[in-house]
């Protein structure tokens, strides 16, 4: 279909985890017409579909795009990288596979800073729509969605001491993290079928690419919304070269993530006056919280060198042990090409703890490596993150041009707030803690981070403004809320403009305390119901 003046009852602008979800439930109507746009290509590289290919992809900047932070004190000067992913399936294409929903009162939370219908109770329904969960069912789970889950594949005997060691310290034994509680130790479920990567294009896109009123356009760049008269009226694009304009009769929705939606929504007026003045863009609606409350998960790694070489680190180097790896995979659908982003770990509140829900997330890896995409340490490592569950410090993403291929200007503030500072000193520590119980300490011989010399508040806190890093879950940049400062309001429209809503991570009000990409899904699976009603 030629896109030039075409028309469409939705446009949907994101092809990830929940513009394909949205396109599913949308095109399911037979009264819509549907048109999804991508700036990436399809999904198609090995790499996105074998779980543990990650590692690769999330620095490929062929299927991922990647933003710099303004350095800051909370990173001890450094620039922060930022990838999102730029293909088909968007950021579920390239994430860590950790399916985790978060924690029942962050929900409830949304609901008292928005409407009740946002509450746990309520949203329950929708997680459970579109999880096809392989484990044990109750009344959190279902297995009739789109989405495989499942529960880890891989067991280390590393992780499994690590865990009778947290044990050992007095965290109680969690089996279920999207259960009833997050508190506690066990093993993280995954977004993972058989074999494969469970992907939003996977899930959703790929089972419904035959339906005729679906379009799915890749490789083409949104650079504004068109709005007449207070109405969003459908985009302006980029496609094969050509700049063209598509109408949307009933809604153009946002699912371009927590960076390029406000970055979108900027570059058509729709933000801070005095920004857009000074950029020579109209203002449409002076909204200065467009682009605010930009928040993140910030993760400290400690890093133990093992007696044993059985860390991953050693498997990757000995011929035979890749061998076992690919077959255990291959037949049996097990084994460390099935891993995620962390194998086990959990929930625990420290004495910085508001309320009777973890503060503090732990993520645990029989290996060790700098970052995601390099390669993996010499020595046989372990590694055992932590990052805080509610961060109090707020950043923001605003556009420096009214160029849209321009990258925005980044400010996470990371550890800006002497609380987010406090609390993962505390993280720190527990882990330390953790390592010298009986039921590991024996395991290991040295620790390579922070390192023996690291042992003050002030030193510890000096580390992790050197080393920790982003857990990729930025959020909360168009806040959804029942105020007038709000971007959007609990039905997800944009005040101050019709027939424009968002349906991604930029609208949490407030971060959910684990990953992000499972409340994402959610918040497309909410938008998609109320937009069916309003027929």
């Amino acid at each position: 279909m030629k896109l030039h003046d075409s028309c469409f009852t939705h446009i949907i602008v994101g092809a990830g985890s929940s513009g394909c979800l949205l396109a599913n439930r949308l095109s399911a109507s037979s009264k819509n017409s549907v048109l999804l746009l991508e700036t990436g290509g399809w999904n198609s590289n090995f790499w996105l579909k074998l779980p543990v290919g990650y590692y690769r992809s999330i620095n490929n900047k062929k299927v991922s795009r990647h933003y710099a932070t303004i350095p800051s004190t909370g990173t001890a000067g450094r620039s922060i990288d930022w990838p999102r992913g730029q293909v088909v399936g968007g950021s579920s294409s390239i994430n860590g596979l950790i399916f985790t929903r978060g924690q029942k009162e962050n929900f409830d939370n949304w609901a008292m800073q928005s409407d009740p219908s946002w509450g746990f109770d309520n949203v329950l329904p929708h997680f459970r729509n579109f999880e096809n969960f392989s484990g044990p069912l109750n009344e959190f789970h279902n297995n009739k969605g789109e989405l495989h889950v499942s529960e880890l594949r891989n067991d280390h005997p590393f992780c499994r001491a690590w865990i009778k060691a947290a044990l050992q310290f007095g965290l109680p034994q969690n089996n279920d993290f999207n259960g009833a509680s997050s508190l506690g130790i066990g093993s993280y479920h995954l977004s993972i079928g058989k074999r494969w990567r469970s992907s939003a294009y996977d899930a959703f896109l790929k089972p419904i690419l035959g339906r005729g009123n679906l379009t799915v356009k890749t490789n083409t760049f949104v650079e504004k919304i068109n709005i007449k008269e207070g109405v969003a009226t459908g985009v302006q694009l980029r496609h094969q070269g050509k700049t063209m304009n598509v109408r949307a009769i009933k809604e153009t929705v946002l699912c371009a993530g927590a960076i390029q939606t406000p970055q979108l929504l900027q570059l058509s007026g729709i933000g801070p006056e005095k920004l857009l003045k000074k950029l020579h863009i109209p203002v449409l609606v002076n909204r200065p919280s467009v682009g605010g409350n930009l928040q993140d998960h910030y993760q400290m790694r400690t890093i133990v060198k093992m007696k044993r070489a059985l860390s991953f680190n050693n498997y990757v180097r000995n011929p035979f042990s890749l061998m076992k790896m690919g077959l255990e995979w291959l037949f049996l659908g097990r084994g460390p090409l099935t891993v995620g982003a962390g194998q086990v770990g959990g929930g625990a509140r420290t004495e910085y703890a508001k309320t009777i829900a973890p503060d503090i997330q732990f993520f645990i890896m029989p290996l060790s490596v700098d970052k995601p995409g390099d390669p993996l340490h010499s020595y046989p490592g372990f590694t055992a993150s932590v990052w805080q569950c509610h961060p109090e410090s707020r950043g923001r993403v605003d556009i420096i041009s009214s160029n849209p291929e321009a990258s925005p200007k980044i400010q996470p503030n990371y550890l800006k707030s002497r609380l987010d500072q406090k609390t993962l000193i505390s993280g720190v520590k527990m882990l330390r803690e953790i390592h010298s119980q009986s039921e590991f300490k024996n395991l290991w011989t040295e620790e390579m981070i922070p390192g023996k010399f690291i042992q003050s508040d002030e030193e510890i806190l000096r580390e992790i403004q050197k080393v920790a890093g982003t857990v990729y879950h930025y959020s909360g940049s168009c806040r959804m809320g029942n105020d007038d400062e709000a971007v959007v309001n609990p039905e997800l429209q944009v005040r101050g403009i019709c027939h424009l809503r968002i349906a991604d991570a930029s609208i949490m009000p407030s971060i959910t305390s684990a990953n992000t990409n499972a409340a994402t899904y959610m918040i497309a699976e909410k938008a998609a119901q109320m937009m069916l009603r309003c027929r």
